[in-house]
């Protein structure tokens, strides 16, 4: 006769039902708020079904980590249907580096072209990473591949995380990628105390009046297949990011597939549902309260901060030599949460100064974020693997 252990109450934990809780503040923040939606509303609602006891959808093997397999496994109750999914799309790193094709298409490199100086602060804000690559691992609760999966939260971009991660430390996976994507959409609130801190009222209504040179067609498709054959020559093992992020902009930019551009706009946040979704079953609740993970937690906030306060001050620094200077604001659009670190900037820049357009200046170092974070990526990949 069917009893109470048999049923979901009867097997649930406090750990359980704190988890409940935080799925469906997640889901709260996508729709109510309209923070990152097509990302934490499929994170909220996968930690809802892992933490349901007994549900049989995510099943995990001795070690920790999801239980691999096929149809056949699905089939005879060994593993559950979303372990397909993280079998098929998470662990053979397919997603993510789909997820590049669509986020290439959507991007718009003009700004970097038109004013290299942007590369410079991409590179700055990774500092973040590094900081917190080394407290993480002399802290001694991480190995050096786990610690330089922490690290990499602080370059503020989804598909190098999780791509990196899976290779170094798939054990880690759930609580890095979520804590990861959840940060970004909290980067309006992580950014501003740390740029307010490091400059003046002046320096923030500074108006930049330098003109954003026009970039030709042809400088428009060379820049993809240049940046990706400098990537596949100095770090190798970022190519596949870098490729699969520079093949989504030559679509974008060629001029003759645009059916295929206007589809990766689709295509990306199709796969980034079903991301969303699986790193969310990967937050049980004996993973997310493990003293490492509330240690990563704190970790990724200090890895943001130290990103933005070297972008922050790599702009003061370079203002000691240059003519024309620059609102120091626009140092910190390089973490790569695009374009939100961007519209940050511009807010702060308005805030001080209301004439103050600072958009298209941080959308420069933005993108070179993105470049930067799939470098440091394929750096650590070649170190470490």
């Amino acid at each position: 006769m069917f009893g109470l252990y048999e049923s979901a109450i009867g097997n649930i934990t406090l750990g359980n039902i704190g988890m409940l809780f935080i799925g469906a503040f997640l889901i709260y923040l996508g729709i109510a708020k309209k923070k990152e939606p097509l990302l934490l509303i499929p994170i909220g609602f996968g930690a809802l079904i892992v933490n349901m006891p007994l549900s049989g959808l995510m099943v995990y093997a001795a070690d920790g980590t999801p239980a691999l397999g096929g149809l056949a496994e699905v089939a005879s109750g060994e593993i559950g249907m979303l372990n397909l999914l993280y079998h098929y799309g998470i662990y053979t790193e397919i997603i993510p580096l789909l997820i590049f094709v669509g986020v290439g298409t959507m991007m718009d490199f003009s700004p970097t072209i038109s004013r290299p100086i942007s590369l410079v602060f991409g590179a700055a804000c990774q500092i973040g990473v590094f900081i917190v690559f080394l407290i993480a691992y002399y802290s001694g609760v991480f190995t050096m591949a786990e610690a330089a999966c922490v690290g990499i939260i602080g370059g503020s971009d989804g598909p190098p995380t999780v791509y990196m991660t899976v290779s170094l430390a798939p054990e880690l996976l759930g609580p890095i990628t979520m804590i990861a994507y959840a940060y970004m959409a909290l980067v309006p609130i992580i950014q501003p105390p740390v740029m307010r801190l490091l400059t003046t009222k002046e320096e923030r209504a500074m108006e930049m009046t330098q003109a954003v040179r026009p970039v030709s067609k042809l400088e428009m498709i060379l820049f993809p297949i240049s940046v990706l054959l400098v990537s596949a020559f100095l770090v190798p093992k970022s190519t596949p990011l870098v490729g699969m992020l520079m093949f989504g902009n030559l679509l974008r930019v060629c001029g003759v597939t645009d059916r295929l551009a206007t589809a990766g706009a689709t295509l990306n946040d199709m796969l980034l549902a079903l991301l969303g979704l699986c790193i969310g079953t990967l937050m049980p609740a004996e993973v997310f309260f493990a003293p490492r993970t509330l240690l990563i937690l704190a970790l990724a906030i200090v890895a943001f901060a130290v990103g933005t306060a070297g972008g922050v001050l790599t702009a003061k620094l370079l203002n000691l030599f240059l003519k024309d200077k620059i609102n120091p604001l626009i140092g910190a659009a390089g973490v790569s949460a695009v374009p939100m670190a961007a519209r940050v900037v511009h807010m702060e820049g308005q805030k001080a100064n209301p004439s103050n357009y600072l958009l298209m200046y941080a959308l420069g170092p933005n993108m070179a974020g993105a470049l930067s974070t799939s470098l440091v990526a394929g750096l650590f990949l070649g170190m470490l693997m």
